[in-house]
């Protein structure tokens, strides 16, 4: 903090007001004038930022602020003899100012570090064998980093072999990962395994990494309905207190037969309890806190209005593959002709779809010469991919086909079967089984016990469906959906008044994530599920979700606990005020006292320790349920 105060311009000015005040103090003892003079200077010091941000909002918002009822409660004390109390009021406001401001930039410290921390440079492998290191900025998709051992990666790309990834910079996960050869690493971790070549394929700006900073940072400029209600009354609160006060103090002078001077006074005192300073900070420091904390644990938000809207939502509905499963497809069955098997791993290979993935691994040592690849490969949304004449999806695009080798009947019931079909013909099949998340189970059991209702949506066939859904724990699930069926069923419970998330991770989610009141998208899916999504979890760990969601709650417990207590405290000092029990000093101490105490109570939302407590309160809700 001190050093926070020494670098800070505010912060500097407030340390010299405070030299100041205390000079001021010492000089009672001796001289008057000198004691004046020093008051006069810590109050110049600690009301500088005020008196500049108070003019400079009020012109430009052509409404005024909570900065200038405290400048107009100083300069009214300095007008009545009181310069002592005018500084001691100037020095807490700007010391909860300054506070306020240390809050915020505490909040993005994390993502600041991690910044510094990802390699501006990077060992670059030239076509002629040399390594020559080159800024990070000029890597192109498609070159080779050489990574060493205990080195952080510099940039998104795939490993050339096995190794051990430490990936806490980007998940809050300290437990290093293996990532198998082909396996997509991040920039910021860590390499704990031995030496391995990248192919990068991101620029600098694109990565994982970068894009959680940027994330963070639009995050802070989207304020929460209760931010942006509050910023709303805070100007007509303000002209309110500024027509008040003067009738305030015409009251006391004409009817209570008090001085001038002692009205004035008094009025002074109004000004400084009425002032809504500690409102005003009630959500703000504390969203960007929960921003923050969301962000060090893998779960990023954009905006408080999201991180707000979590704690209310009534149902959640999941995609299947890469969210409740692992999305590691391995292919346990096949029938197609060699000529049908090399034109869908050609298909395939255009897709970045985990299905798509894991036929083009099976068969990765097929030779692909001879194929014709001047058509264009097309995606159609929701059902698969085809070429020509030559379709590839899931079964219930290939109703209307002949099947003459019965390969509709032969894929494995509670697996995931592609079909391939050629003018109008089923010509092949493949069976892929995919395997079900732990932590997707506790999550899902988490959240059903917070009274959240948990539905599955998925492309895949009904034995698929019901099989991943018995393993998870979910009851209500619906198969073989579009696009626009997940669609549907999100709006159908917004009409039934409910609070709807969806969750996923594909090309076809995207409208529903779109659709819904909160989209949620794991952070290794399509960049357009991510972009149509309000909350993106870096890692697909539906158990991040459930600790965002507990700490949505935090956040709102925060919040108003602090509007309750700001209002409380403006309502007992105004009423202390009226009846004459309350001096400037005391005025100044409780009501900037209030408002340092909510920032600090919204910066607990930065403590790591919540995650601990939500992680065993997580365990303990799972180890009940087994």
């Amino acid at each position: 903090m001190m050093n926070y105060l020494i670098k800070n311009r505010a912060g500097q000015f407030l340390l010299l007001g405070m030299i100041f005040i205390v000079t001021g103090f010492i000089l009672m003892l001796f001289t008057d004038i000198g004691s004046t003079l020093s008051f006069y200077a810590a109050i110049f010091f600690l009301g500088f930022f005020a008196a500049k941000n108070a003019m400079v909002e009020t012109i430009r918002s052509k409404s005024p602020n909570v900065d200038l009822l405290m400048i107009l409660a100083a300069i009214g004390a300095v007008i009545i003899g009181f310069e002592s109390e005018g500084a001691l009021l100037l020095f807490i406001f700007a010391g909860s100012e300054v506070l306020e401001d240390y809050a915020s930039s505490k909040s993005t410290r994390a993502i600041s570090e991690l910044m510094s921390q990802v390699p501006s440079t990077a060992q670059l492998l030239k076509e002629n064998g040399d390594v020559v290191e080159v800024p990070t900025v000029e890597l192109t998709a498609g070159d080779t980093v050489v990574v060493s051992r205990g080195s952080q990666i510099p940039i998104d790309g795939y490993a050339d072999r096995d190794t051990f990834v430490n990936e806490s910079a980007l998940t809050g996960e300290s437990v290093p990962v293996t990532k198998v050869k082909g396996k997509e690493v991040f920039a910021g971790t860590i390499n704990e395994g031995n030496s391995f070549y990248l192919k990068v394929n991101k620029s600098s700006d694109d990565t994982v990494f970068s894009n959680i900073i940027r994330m963070v940072e639009e995050a802070q400029n989207r304020p929460s309905k209760i931010s942006k209600f509050i910023d709303r009354i805070e100007s007509r609160y303000v002209i309110g207190v500024l027509v008040g006060v003067p009738i305030f103090i015409f009251i006391l002078y004409t009817f209570n037969d008090l001085s001038f001077r002692e009205s004035f006074y008094r009025g002074m005192v109004m000004l400084t309890v009425a002032s809504p300073c500690a409102l005003v900070a009630s959500a703000t420091p504390a969203t960007l806190s929960a921003i923050s904390n969301g962000a060090r644990n893998g779960v990023l938000f954009k905006g408080g209005a999201a991180m707000e809207a979590l704690s209310t939502m009534d149902i959640l509905y999941s995609d299947k593959t890469g969210t409740l499963t692992h999305g590691d497809f391995q292919v346990v069955d096949h029938a197609a002709d060699e000529e049908i098997l090399k034109e869908v791993i050609y298909i395939e290979q255009q897709s970045g779809h985990p299905i798509a993935e894991a036929i083009v691994n099976r068969f990765k040592n097929l030779d692909l010469e001879g194929l014709d690849k001047t058509q264009p490969v097309e995606e159609i949304p929701g059902s698969g991919m085809k070429k020509g004449d030559i379709k590839v999806g899931k079964p219930s695009a290939f109703n209307d086909y002949d099947d003459p080798m019965d390969y509709m009947a032969k894929g494995i019931s509670g697996n995931t079967n592609i079909i391939v079909g050629k003018n109008n013909q089923v010509v092949g099949y493949f069976s892929l089984a995919d395997r079900v998340r732990k932590e997707a189970v506790h999550a899902v059991r988490n959240f059903q016990s917070e009274g959240i209702q948990v539905s599955l949506l998925t492309g895949d066939n009904e034995a698929v469906a019901e099989r991943v859904a018995e393993e998870v724990g979910i009851t209500d699930y619906a198969a073989g959906c579009l696009p626009e069926d997940k669609i549907r069923y999100v709006n159908e419970s917004q009409k039934k008044g409910k609070v709807a998330g969806m969750i996923g991770d594909g090309i076809n989610d995207a409208p529903a994530l779109a659709n819904a009141d909160i989209g949620i998208a794991m952070g290794s899916g399509s960049s357009i599920a991510m972009e149509s999504s309000e909350v993106v979890i870096v890692k697909n760990n539906l158990q991040k979700l459930f600790y965002s969601f507990k700490l949505s709650h935090r956040l709102n417990r925060i919040i108003m606990g602090n509007v309750i207590f700001s209002i409380s405290v403006i309502l007992s000092l105004v009423t202390l005020n009226i009846f004459g029990l309350l001096n400037l000093p005391l005025a100044v101490l409780f009501h900037e006292g209030s408002t340092i105490l909510v920032i600090l109570n919204g910066l607990r939302l930065l403590r790591q320790g919540s995650e601990e407590e939500t992680a065993a309160e997580s365990m303990t809700l799972a180890e009940a349920g087994d």
